[in-house]
């Protein structure tokens, strides 16, 4: 006997859920381009309110200084503002990797692993935690790693992160759902990320680096993956969805390194 099974249609317009929340699911689904639009609405008005916010600082010192300046010589006054602005800037980096994490923290407690449909009400809070990840990290997170302060940042975002790591790379997206254990090395420009899309899903898994491992430089990493205490994924290497590195096991290491 043949058994079948169901097969989930992503592209169906009606959602599995009932009562309100399949409605609204519906909605999303039927009327995609619209929803979207729905949808950013409160990413936009979030951006808003952390730059804003975050430019406040600035622009509050950059005025200060110029109404002091007023009696001297152009040379000193440009001189004056061109540090304010200066000041201004660092001021600015300091608060985005603040006020970001408040704006996010609502959304928290809904970003779980999942699988389905893009347009669905469980990528929702996945979306808004990636869209304010993104707004530090496309504009200043590079210049605060690796610092401590990006792993502030990547912390108060969620991200579990043990003692005595080192992450110096930008690229990390959903925070929420990754997992560093002690004395973690994560390499120049690797990536690291806890979704991905197959056949059509959307697929949000966790994502976790056991204690003293390492992953090299521009190394990729996606959802579903555990890398074991103290394994090393090599420099370039791609770790798909749902691998598992052994303890101490190397991932993608040459046997015999290249001659400087």
């Amino acid at each position: 006997m043949t058994h079948h099974q169901d097969i989930q249609d992503i592209n169906a317009e009606r959602s599995a859920k009932s009562g309100a929340s399949g409605s609204l699911e519906s909605f999303l689904r039927k009327f995609r381009q619209i929803a979207y639009l729905v949808a950013i609405i409160p990413v936009l008005l979030a951006y808003i309110i952390c730059v804003g916010v975050s430019l406040a600082p600035g622009i509050y010192l950059f005025r200060w200084v110029s109404l002091q300046m007023t009696a001297y010589p152009d040379i000193i006054q440009a001189l004056c503002l061109g540090l304010s602005l200066a000041g201004g800037f660092i001021a600015f980096i300091l608060t985005l990797i603040v006020v970001v994490p408040v704006l996010n923290a609502p959304a928290l407690p809904f970003i779980k692993p999942y699988r389905g449909p893009w347009f669905s009400l469980e990528s929702i809070p996945w979306f808004y935690h990636n869209a304010l990840t993104y707004l530090v990290r496309y504009t200043v997170l590079d210049f605060i790693t690796p610092t401590p302060l990006n792993i502030f940042f990547f912390r108060a975002m969620g991200m579990k992160i043990g003692k005595a790591c080192m992450i110096n790379s930008s690229n990390i997206s959903d925070p929420a759902l990754i997992q560093l254990g002690d004395y973690v090395t994560i390499g120049g420009s690797a990536y690291l990320m806890a979704h991905y899309g197959m056949k059509g899903y959307l697929i949000i898994d966790h994502l976790k680096v056991g204690a003293g491992a390492t992953v090299g430089l521009a190394a990729k990493v996606l959802g579903g993956v555990e890398i074991g205490r103290r394994a090393t994924v090599g420099p370039n290497a791609t770790v798909l969805p749902k691998t598992v590195i052994k303890e101490m096991e190397k991932f993608g290491v040459p046997e015999k390194p290249e001659a400087l």
